[in-house]
């Protein structure tokens, strides 16, 4: 599949649709894959600390354009990605395939409280999933089961929602222990279909502005957006003076 680069990350030139097809066809074949859905702060957190969170997006199969900003920098740069691919939008979609085929699926993240209405509100929307195990994402970094439960339940889908740069991290340094199936991270998911947060209604999406209905609902994001117009500054350079010195 090809891909388009930005600021040294190779984004998958796909469509949601596209994508999720791809990622069946993995569970098919009991393949595995990682999966790292990015919007512009995690691309400018790998400029910032390159040694280590790179190498985690190094070890990823995909990385897809999460937010609108990576889709408008493809534009600038004239190799444009024809739309985003979310971690929020690719999770949905693949518990309803997962419903459909009655594929195996972990969640692994959130707040205990917000992982139990999750596995609820799982259990009922997709009523023919089998929900092989959970684990909240408060624990141990060092010292926890969780490769156990899952090696021993050997799930088609784990859904990871610990949230940047955890979950990449995560994926990153136990992928290897697994025989197949697809680890993508899904930043805060869990929260969303629990309904402890809200997503931006569907105009706000439509008009790519649902980064700034997170930052009304929550100031205290504040700090994380700083990186939108870093990003932004770094695409105008290359596209201006072809770097990004």
């Amino acid at each position: 599949m090809k891909t388009i680069t930005i600021l040294d990350i190779p984004f998958i030139n796909t469509t949601q649709r596209e994508f999720i097809i791809i990622l069946d066809q993995h569970i098919k074949n009991k393949e595995k894959s990682f999966v790292i859905t990015a919007n512009p702060e995690i691309v400018m957190k790998a400029e910032d600390d390159p040694p280590s969170f790179k190498s985690y997006i190094n070890k990823a199969d995909y990385v897809t354009a999460d937010g609108i900003g990576i889709i408008l920098a493809s534009r600038m740069l004239k190799t444009a990605l024809p739309e985003r691919v979310t971690g929020f939008d690719s999770m949905l979609k693949l518990l309803e395939i997962a419903n459909e085929k009655q594929y195996k699926i972990f969640l692994l993240g959130a707040h205990p409280d917000t992982l139990k209405v999750t596995v609820e509100k799982v259990a009922t929307n997709y009523p023919d999933i089998q929900l092989v195990g959970y684990h909240d994402g408060y624990f141990d970094w060092d010292q926890n089961d969780i490769i156990e439960q899952i090696r021993a339940t050997q799930p088609d889908i784990t859904f990871v929602a610990l949230g940047v740069p955890r979950q990449e991290k995560w994926i990153a340094e136990h992928i290897n222990q697994f025989s197949h199936g697809i680890f993508i991270g899904v930043g805060g998911s869990f929260d969303v279909i629990a309904g402890t947060v809200k997503r931006a209604p569907k105009i706000w999406r439509k008009l790519n502005l649902e980064w700034l209905y997170r930052l009304i609902k929550q100031p205290s994001r504040w700090r994380r957006m700083l990186a939108l117009p870093l990003f932004a500054l770094k695409i105008a350079k290359i596209k201006m003076f072809g770097t990004r010195k």
